[in-house]
């Protein structure tokens, strides 16, 4: 209860977190039956870049404003432009009202969906802290297809899957304030959630520090029930230190055909575009494939060959 996303809007994990949520709802909008998503920490939806939180950290300079102008990046060349889904996200951000001059308020993940989905389609928006909620149903309030609870995410999703459309998206992009804890709840709510609606898709955003952390909760995803489980990861500092923010990921379960297609070229542009002190690596692999057991290892992923993160193309089940 104690965090407020307004210190982090637009920061390095943000970006990955929303382009894999449009890349998500772009796969759902290509079909033209509607679609529904839950979305289990909303938060207020909507951040003042030049507001004294964000002004504070200023974590959104080495996020969301590097891709403002790439061209202006540490190694980039005229031929390096932002590719095509990267180039979507952006414009989508700018294209919104107070962003008309520049980019001055970072969307959440709610004004982002609410931007990205069709008439027919409903989102159903979650948030705990009374003051977000609040802000949350205010700002989308003339919207009849976002409904806001001002409840626990977790709780809501007994009630709320599946959604009446029968297909969608689960977003679950919890605070962490208690990191380990929170995994576990994860893991619960994932499990019963499936059980309940088996053919959702449900994307899980994570915060690396060090890497140990993260591997078990990885592990346990594989034996959640869902049929295919998707790893994407960017990294701007090394794995191994707890007091730092070093990446963070989004693992997708049930995740879409191809999705993982989709997210390669965006990914190598994003370890070029957020790299920090030493090159930023990135991860895309699959955790599980349908038709496999959760029996194999998990293995912890490599640094990539090229400095820019670079892989050959083609689906890759594990790290080398």
């Amino acid at each position: 209860m104690n965090y407020r996303h307004a210190y982090h809007a637009g920061n390095f994990a943000d970006v990955l977190k929303h382009v894999v949520l449009l890349a998500l709802l772009e796969s759902l909008k290509s079909k033209p039956t509607p679609f529904g998503l839950v979305d289990t920490h909303a938060g207020s939806g909507s951040y003042a870049l030049d507001g004294v939180e964000a002004n504070k950290t200023r974590e959104y300079k080495d996020g969301v404003q590097r891709l403002m102008f790439p061209d202006m990046s540490r190694g980039a060349t005229s031929m390096e432009a932002l590719p095509p889904l990267l180039r979507r996200w952006l414009d989508s951000i700018l294209a919104l009202p107070g962003n008309e001059s520049g980019l001055k308020l970072y969307p959440g993940s709610p004004l982002q969906v609410a931007h990205a989905m069709r008439e027919n389609d409903s989102a159903q928006l979650c948030e705990l802290h009374p003051e977000e909620a609040a802000n949350l149903r205010e700002l989308l309030r003339r919207d009849a297809r976002m409904h806001v609870h001002a409840r626990n995410g977790y709780e809501a999703l007994k009630g709320l899957l599946p959604p009446p459309e029968k297909r969608g998206l689960v977003l679950i992009d919890p605070p962490y304030e208690a990191q380990e804890a929170e995994y576990v709840t994860i893991e619960k709510a994932l499990k019963e959630a499936l059980q309940r609606w088996p053919t959702g898709i449900y994307a899980v955003w994570y915060p690396i520090k060090q890497r140990s952390q993260v591997q078990p909760f990885l592990r346990n995803l594989r034996q959640s029930g869902a049929k295919r489980v998707l790893r994407a990861e960017l990294l701007v500092h090394p794995d191994d230190s707890p007091l730092r923010l070093n990446g963070s990921g989004m693992v997708i379960l049930n995740a879409p055909w191809k999705l993982d297609d989709a997210l390669r070229e965006p990914l190598r542009a994003l370890a070029r575009l957020l790299s920090q002190e030493q090159p930023a690596k990135w991860t895309l692999d699959w955790l599980l494939q349908e038709g496999e057991t959760a029996a194999t290892p998990l293995r912890q992923p490599v640094a990539p060959a090229s400095p820019a993160g670079a892989r050959p193309p083609g689906p890759r089940r594990h790290p080398r």
